[in-house]
């Protein structure tokens, strides 16, 4: 019996590859419907599902989970199965058949292969030497992670964009790095000799060595452990290295393809046509394997474009793909680097519009075509090293072939941005390449009720995978806004028609000092759980007052209320201030006293601090005192504020130390203990580029240099984590204090509520060269009242458990029941493991509620 006679038959759909292609094809057949129809299988070589090779860099920083693009291992969709760790290792399009390596046989209906690319390394004598790499998947930076701990020195072979993303990677593991290109200059097939050399300044002043044209002639080695001992190059003396990496490219995954006697292309690659069907009707390939046209694509772009075609095609639909954006914008070491259309102009008749300025290493090209006609000028496509903001809007600009301004110098000068063009850009611009995204999908999302950018990515996936496009797709949903007359609500709540930024600032002027004497002057009714906490903050940023003040005290919520974070069985936990993480044995002596005493349960956290939970209300006063007694003051893990900044030993201890990282974290601990601030504040300082205190991480994270500190903002782990960018360099002590005062009141002034610094910098207009134009460069001439607004926050800090154990009006809330103040809570009850005391099964979640008729 034929398909035909069988038409309410569920189609089988195998899938080989759980690659972000592979993965993106599931989602969109998820998304259309196609599991109406079809059950699909997708098998997985990898061990892992899916995840973000793009950011694969960033494992180093956020580990593994953070990359994960199906987080809980399985699609919500019961009608696709993932089977990963599975390999094929046959196709027989006869039969209809895969061949797992388990000598499973799965008949499939429809196939689609997604099995990407794999590294190319050429026959170089000694690769096959212990501490030779690859660098492609998670496992690769894990083993290249084990051998830098042994290592001194690496040299990675390649500088296109996987090799420089390799060479970053092994500068961050403390290795004196080399680069090894062939080619005369870096990123070749991005950008032109320019650039490439103004590339190569950025990357060497990093402390990088960039070897261009240089020829790999063999890998020495072994040592007594087998492992690499130099690189020997062509005409140059050898380099003395522990590891080596390839990244000379990399080749199309199709074997199977192959074995099946499909048509391949001529450099390889599946031969597919305009649907991404291959010679066979019923099997596709997709991404990295697939050669359209023979063309083998190496973004992850292309292959999304591919994923949708087939899914539509298997809907029954006419689209095709007609090739790519090869366009590219990435951070490589810290540069902005972007390339986009024809960025060599090879195009007939091409002409080149170029902006250099050696002394800030910043280089822009853009290439022009001009209609011999009637003299229009069209973008046709640049390079951009240095600074690549206006990478937004140039590159829907050259491709949608909108006709260029009178003077186009004006989109690349350093007073220029093309922000007026996003304007004119058609509506089938396309915005984000990645997801195929144009300008016209994220206005009728935001007329079909999206109300910011992030909802906007949520909802079409605009900026959802480089992030290249995120200031062009907030800038459009601003101005499309504008262009209705509508604007965005960003009050604070329904009882005041303010922003957090302005409230901040109304407060400031009018010197307002309690919640009723604002909601009177500018706001309506008693307050919510949202301005109440919100104005406590403003006021405690501004006064310094305590926060259980009688005027303010009712203000606060839990934690600050009871200055200690409520855990789910009703108890507290209390973290006393361990400046740096320094401390001293007759304090941590007092501690394990203390938590023997009180029978509460004890854990060092992430921060380099002692944890003591399962303390009842009426017991924190007793625990303040004799930890206030012993030295401690409050550690404030209950506030917005800021909670720790963390050290490695420095250079008191370390033998890779080059600054006294412990010294300098104490001291910036010890000056911003107690800083309200629109949301918690978390801090690192290294001792050396090993970077061993996680300080591109926090909020802010200083990390020595031989020179002096390097300053890096807006990092943050939590759900959504954030690698902190670097705002200055080789900074003496004291301008890195005065940058930080800047910067942490400036954010504290300006931050909405609950707002990192993080998500804080990402929208401001701007972003980070804003931060740093007021913060370093001040051209606001706000530096002198940020400093001295800091200065004041330091001449007024009082410890919050001392000032409240000193005050029996602020001690009389420590009770469990008002009216049974001698009376402990009867709901709260322990278990013991591992030596410890944790919570009942039995007792309650409170989460952040507190249970009705108790004192809290």
């Amino acid at each position: 019996m034929t398909d035909q006679e069988q038409p309410h038959r569920r189609q089988q759909l195998v899938v080989v590859g759980h690659g972000m292609v592979g993965h993106r094809l599931v989602e969109a057949a998820i998304e259309r419907g196609l599991t109406e129809t079809h059950d699909i299988t997708v098998l997985g070589a990898e061990a892992r599902p899916a995840y973000d090779r793009v950011a694969l860099t960033s494992f180093f920083e956020v580990g593994a989970k953070a990359l994960n693009l199906l987080p809980r291992g399985r699609y919500d969709d019961p009608r696709v199965s993932l089977r990963t760790g599975v390999e094929v290792v046959a196709v027989s399009p006869r039969q209809r058949i895969v061949t797992l390596n388990t000598g499973e046989d799965m008949h499939y209906d429809e196939l689609v292969l997604a099995t990407g690319s794999y590294p190319f390394v050429p026959p170089v004598p000694g690769k096959d030497l212990d501490n030779v790499f690859v660098y492609r998947t998670i496992e690769d930076l894990e083993a290249i992670r084990k051998a830098a701990r042994k290592a001194r020195s690496g040299a990675v072979i390649g500088g296109g964009l996987l090799g420089l993303e390799a060479a970053n990677a092994l500068s961050q593991l403390g290795l004196e790095t080399h680069v090894v290109e062939l080619a005369p200059r870096l990123m070749a097939v991005q950008v032109d000799a320019a650039g490439g050399r103004t590339l190569s300044r950025h990357i060497e002043a990093l402390g990088l060595s960039v070897h261009t044209g240089a020829m790999t002639e063999a890998i020495l080695g072994p040592d007594r452990a087998g492992r690499v001992t130099g690189l020997a190059l062509k005409d140059r003396k050898a380099l003395d290295v522990d590891i080596v990496v390839f990244s000379a490219g990399i080749r199309p995954q199709d074997a199977l393809g192959r074995a099946a006697e499909l048509v391949v292309a001529e450099r390889g690659g599946i031969l597919v046509d305009e649907r991404c069907r291959t010679s066979e009707e019923h099997i596709y390939a997709i991404g990295e394997c697939a050669a359209p046209g023979g063309v083998m694509y190496g973004l992850v772009a292309p292959g999304y474009a591919m994923a949708e075609v087939v899914v539509d095609t298997l809907l029954g639909g006419e689209g095709t793909f007609e090739g790519a954006d090869m366009s590219t914008k990435l951070k490589l070491l810290g540069v902005d680097v972007a390339s986009f259309g024809d960025a060599h102009g090879t195009t007939e008749g091409a002409l080149e519009l170029t902006y250099a300025d050696d002394v800030a290493g910043v280089y822009k090209k853009l290439v022009i075509a001009e209609d011999p006609e009637d003299g229009t000028r069209r973008l046709l496509g640049g390079v951009l090293v240095g600074d690549a903001s206006a990478y937004g809007v140039l590159r829907p600009m050259a491709a949608s072939g909108l006709p260029l301004p009178d003077n186009p110098e004006d989109l690349i000068l350093p007073a220029g941005g093309g922000g007026g063009v996003a304007l004119a850009l058609p509506a089938d611009a396309q915005v984000c390449s990645c997801n195929n995204v144009t300008k016209g999908e994220i206005e009728a999302a935001v007329d079909a009720g999206c109300e910011t950018a992030a909802d906007v990515t949520r909802q079409t996936r605009a900026g959802a995978t480089c992030g290249s496009c995120k200031t062009q797709v907030k800038k459009i949903v601003e101005d499309h806004f504008a262009a209705q007359g509508r604007t965005v609500d960003r009050s604070l709540c329904e009882h005041f028609p303010l922003t957090r930024a302005e409230l901040f600032d109304v407060v400031l002027i009018h010197g307002h000092r309690t919640f009723d004497q604002i909601v009177e002057a500018h706001g309506t009714g008693r307050g919510c759980d949202i301005c109440r906490p919100t104005v406590a903050s403003i006021l405690a940023s501004q006064l310094n007052g305590h926060v259980l003040a009688r005027e303010n005290r009712t203000l606060q919520d839990t934690n600050d209320a009871y200055l200690a974070n409520l855990q789910r069985n009703g108890t507290y936990s209390v973290v006393p201030r361990i400046p740096g993480g320094e401390i001293t044995p007759e304090k941590l002596i007092v501690i394990g006293e203390v938590a023997r005493d009180f029978g509460l349960y004890t854990k060092i956290t992430g921060g380099q601090r002692i944890d003591l939970l399962g303390a009842r209300t009426e017991q924190l006063p007793a625990i303040w005192r004799r930890l206030v007694d012993a030295g401690f003051e409050s550690g404030h893990a209950y506030g917005k504020a800021l909670r720790t900044v963390k050290s490695c030993v420095g250079s008191t201890w370390c033998r890779y130390g080059v600054q006294d990282s412990v010294g300098l974290a104490i001291m910036l601990e010890l000056r911003y203990r107690g800083l309200r601030s629109p949301h918690k504040l978390k801090g690192g300082v290294s001792g050396c580029a090993r970077e061993c205190a996680e300080a591109r991480g926090k909020d802010f994270g200083v990390i020595a240099t031989e020179k002096g500190w390097n300053l890096y903002v807006g990092g943050n782990g939590g759900a959504v984590p954030a690698h902190a960018q670097l705002l200055a360099g080789d900074l003496a002590t004291e301008d890195l204090v005065r940058y930080l005062d800047r910067f942490l009141m400036y954010y504290i002034r300006t931050a909405d509520r609950l707002q990192r610094t993080s998500t804080w910098i990402d929208q401001l207009d701007g972003g980070l060269d804003r931060v740093r134009e007021v913060v370093v460069d001040d051209v606001l001439g706000l530096g002198t009242e940020l400093e001295a607004a800091m200065a004041q926050h330091v001449d007024c800090y009082v410890d919050e458990w001392t000032a409240t154990l000193e005050d029996p009006d602020k001690l009389a809330r420590f009770v469990s029941f008002v009216n049974a103040p001698d009376l402990p809570d009867p709901a709260i009850s322990f278990d013991t493991a591992r030596d410890q005391i944790v919570p009942a099964p039995a007792a309650v979640d409170l989460g952040a509620s507190i249970p009705v008729g108790a004192g809290r």
